[in-house]
């Protein structure tokens, strides 16, 4: 029996990664889908009636073994993936969606979740109780349970497709963002570069064992290059390469992918009785229903768009006075946007990246989490880990009990995929009197130490870096019975709150004084920077706003709508961004071809979710500046009602219970300096 199958021996039962090969997740998870399947079938033929605790409570721990090593599994395949892993994803994939189908179409099982269901009112449920019944029933009856045969079999082709196809979009686009190089023999070609960027670069050609100087579509090096190269024509090449992700041809291609993956989300909608896609999803967000989110974003573009367009006139006449540019185009953007903004606040990511070295930032992080929740963050050495870059954490709480272990992977390579996420290997539970605790990671793409420099940040990255805390510190607190309720599993609108709210601390010259320090003389931050991070906090905010919401428009278009009419993938995203478009259109890019967010994550029908809950993060965050934000009292209160109770009741209710009232839009408005007095 693989290691993978068994009760791990590790410290704190955490993947035992120095004794897994490759070669040992196939059958390991092979033979957790039988173990799981005996356990659904024990539950589904269970000679008793039906109760909460036989049927609905045993299926929430059902597949615990198929969770861990699933979780093992796919992190690897996002963070240290190579061939060997996605040929494996590729088999498994179809299995899991088969097995997910067996479960949700077996007739037994739903008959007993059903007999439950209809007694829920007269069971006296808690309401984490009714809350899981109402979700694994919806779980059936969304997932087709209702549905005869011939269209139960129906979807099963069609989840199976769905699996292959999303593997297929993302393994796509880490082989065009690998594919990419920028080689640099000119040293001339360097010029405005920060010389962080260019020592990275260097490092990067010494390890393709190539002269000179050596750019990739990786973010760390990318953004740097776009943001400060003088060379033009280079940042053309740059920023075409970029959108032209999945948009080539050749056998990266995701067009077809794209069309074939809406029509099927679509299809499945149809088949399950929604009229569309976003229907379907939204049934289970705040947001309900899709002319709710249309409302939403077009109502913020209202209002954002005067702002944007007024912030793009200013642009554009700065880039013609500076260099006699007649036309902005996208490559020119980031760069002519930060000239714009070292003259208006005279502050660039340079001059203050040497007071964010990443491991005083990261314990910043763990201050003010401690400050704010009691926690305590130490480093251990004893716990296996994927990657030699990967540093572990034991989190414990005020008593010194564990609250989590606790992965940190922050630097990019070749196996990793681009952006920055939170995951988990372990969630939270509480079984037979034991409150399991959970193993949470956070997953970054931050610029490498090099032979003179550690890894310094710029603001951005300060913000990212927060941000997956923030996510992070949903899943250590969680404090739920079942596992399928715990830490981030929430309404998709509901989930970024606690990763959006964490990154207003980095803006508080209260929370960067106990991080913010130079890295060589330990000298704090100047208050005037701190100032200028405040006033700079809103530049562009209009034009930012509409990329966001471009974004979120370009999802519902797939989604709420019948894609079937769909046939050209660029001519359909034109116009879904013509009310959003400030900059000329570039024939060479699409952005859906690799929009990994909606295509291959869990956000379609859900991008509109980072502007959702913007408005609920900035209402949330005023309280803690009316109060204070460190004041306990409201951290014990955001804590209680958002970070520890997970799904285990309606968020807006959470909410309320924390805030006092439902979220208003008027704090993010003036937070980005969108409201008009």
């Amino acid at each position: 029996m693989s290691i993978l199958n068994t009760k791990f021996t590790t410290k704190y039962n955490t993947a035992p990664f120095n004794n897994i090969t490759n070669q040992d997740f196939l059958p390991a998870i092979k033979a957790a889908i039988a173990q799981a399947r005996e356990e659904v079938d024990a539950i589904a033929n269970n000679p008793k009636p039906a109760t909460f605790e036989n049927t609905v409570a045993a299926m929430s721990y059902s597949g615990e073994n198929l969770d861990r090593v699933t979780s093992i599994f796919f992190n690897l395949h996002s963070a240290e993936t190579n061939d060997e892993i996605q040929k494996i994803a590729q088999e498994v994939s179809p299995l899991l969606s088969e097995f997910g189908n067996d479960i949700r179409l077996n007739p037994d099982l739903f008959e007993r979740v059903k007999t439950v269901y209809e007694q829920k009112d007269s069971l006296q449920l808690t309401p984490e109780q009714a809350t899981l019944l109402d979700k694994q029933y919806k779980s059936f009856s969304r997932n087709g349970a209702n549905l005869p045969e011939n269209k139960k079999a129906k979807l099963r082709e069609i989840d199976m497709e769905l699996s292959k196809l999303s593997l297929q979009f993302g393994e796509n686009v880490l082989a065009e963002t690998n594919g990419f190089q920028l080689h640099i023999t000119n040293e001339k070609d360097l010029a405005g570069l920060p010389e962080g960027a260019i020592e990275s670069a260097k490092e990067t050609a010494a390890a393709f064992e190539k002269e000179g100087w050596v750019f990739t579509l990786d973010y760390p090096s990318y953004v740097p290059f776009m943001t400060y190269a003088d060379n033009r024509e280079l940042r053309k090449k740059m920023a075409l390469a970029f959108g032209a992700k999945g948009f080539q041809k050749n056998e990266y291609n995701n067009e077809e992918i794209v069309l074939r993956i809406a029509k099927l989300r679509h299809d499945r909608a149809k088949l399950l009785g929604y009229e569309t896609h976003a229907h379907f999803v939204l049934e289970e967000r705040m947001a309900e229903h899709p002319e709710k989110v249309k409302s939403f974003l077009n109502d913020l573009l209202a209002k954002a768009k005067p702002a944007a367009e007024k912030e793009f006139a200013e642009l554009t006449a700065f880039a013609k006075e500076l260099d006699s540019i007649e036309q902005l185009e996208k490559w020119d953007g980031a760069y002519y946007s930060e000239k714009l903004k070292q003259k208006l606040f005279n502050l660039d990511d340079e001059k203050l990246k040497p007071y964010f070295k990443l491991e005083n930032v990261l314990n910043g992080a763990f201050t003010i989490a401690g400050r704010l929740y009691g926690l305590t963050f130490e480093e251990v050495k004893d716990i296996d880990v994927y990657h030699k870059d990967v540093t572990t954490y034991e989190v414990k709480d005020e008593n010194g009990e564990l609250v989590a272990i606790f992965y940190a992977d922050f630097f990019p390579r070749k196996g990793k995929r681009n952006g920055a996420w939170m995951t988990s290997y372990k969630p939270q539970y509480v079984l037979d009197g034991v409150n399991e605790r959970p193993h949470v990671s956070i997953v970054c793409n931050f610029t490498k130490p090099t032979a003179s420099k550690p890894s310094l940040l710029t603001f951005n990255e300060v913000t990212t870096l927060f941000h997956e805390f923030g996510h992070a510190l949903h899943g250590m607190l969680a404090d739920t019975v079942y596992p399928s309720l715990s830490g981030t599993s929430v309404y998709w609108d509901f989930v970024e709150l606690p990763s959006q709210v964490m990154e207003n601390w980095c803006y508080e010259p209260e929370a960067l004084e106990l991080f913010a320090h130079h890295y060589q003389t330990d000298e704090m931050i100047p208050m005037e920077y701190i100032q200028k991070i405040k006033e700079s906090a809103s530049f562009q905010e209009g034009i930012a706003t509409m990329r966001q919401l471009s974004f979120g428009l370009l999802d519902m278009g797939w989604h709420s709508e019948d894609p079937g009419h769909i046939t050209n993938l660029k001519d359909f995203e034109t116009k879904q961004f013509a009310a959003t478009k400030l900059y000329p259109e570039v024939a060479e890019n699409a952005i859906s071809t690799a929009f990994s967010h909606i295509f291959q994550g869990g956000y379609s029908s859900g991008y509109y979710s980072y502007k959702w809950a913007e408005v609920l993060d900035a209402d949330a965050f005023e309280l803690f500046q009316e109060k204070g934000i460190f004041d306990k009292e409201t951290a014990q209160k955001f804590k209680e009602f958002v970070l520890s109770k997970g799904g285990t009741e309606h968020p807006m209710e959470l909410y309320k219970r924390f805030r006092g009232q439902e979220p208003k839009p008027d704090a993010l408005l003036k937070r980005a300096g969108l409201l008009t007095e």
